[in-house]
């Protein structure tokens, strides 16, 4: 296996199918990698021969086939990260009225016909890749724990995972410390790239 193909398979996590390019930015002269970086491309090597990237669906059960209303009140954050629960609930409500048939309430009021729930437990970004000649971190590995629980009417569980976890490497435009900004574009791909995953996840498991 190459190594371009052993990165692309750490830092999506849960697919594979967008190409990263790490090893090529290595390979320019004027960015430096990390520790952690050449770690990531050893691990990746020990996951290739098992599958594809880091698998945390969690427990599940058959979807009712009588599903057809689920509600996905505002998530929860433990997280020092500005408003990030919120737009990862925004985007997961997209990512459901998109994928599926089911009707999206945000109230849990007995109306629907399951619940899900989340809290984001924590949030970080982490330098992998610099600048040589500024020193500024230009890429990053996101990393976001969340606590997930879907159940029906009855309370019965139906997918659970108490430290579901997604990460994915991306550039920095601009400081590290502002990548988490409300006004990140960076983490509005991440909440698009995390509600894909979530609910494919959610959906596959059956």
């Amino acid at each position: 296996m190459n190594l371009t193909a052993t990165a692309n398979l750490v830092w999506r996590g849960h697919s594979c199918t967008r190409p990263l390019n790490l090893l090529s930015r290595f390979a320019d002269k004027s960015v430096r990698a990390t520790p952690r970086w050449m770690a990531a491309v050893m691990l990746g090597v020990g996951l290739a021969a098992s599958g594809c990237g880091y698998h945390t669906a969690g427990n599940a059960v058959e979807l009712p086939q009588n599903m057809r209303t689920i509600a996905i009140p505002g998530f929860v954050s433990h997280s020092q990260t500005f408003r990030i629960e919120q737009l990862i609930t925004d985007a997961v409500v997209r990512e459901f009225n998109a994928r599926t048939q089911y009707h999206v309430i945000h109230a849990a009021n007995g109306d629907a016909d399951a619940v899900l729930k989340a809290t984001v437990l924590s949030a970080s970004a982490n330098p992998l890749v610099y600048d040589s000649a500024t020193g500024r971190a230009v890429s990053a590995l996101v990393t976001v724990s969340v606590q997930v629980t879907l159940t029906d009417r009855q309370g019965k569980v139906l997918f659970e995972n108490p430290s579901y976890l997604f990460h994915d490497q991306y550039e920095i435009s601009s400081d590290l410390p502002s990548f988490f900004q409300e006004d990140s574009p960076a983490v509005d791909r991440l909440s698009r790239d995390f509600a894909r995953t979530l609910v494919a996840n959610i959906l596959e498991a059956y």
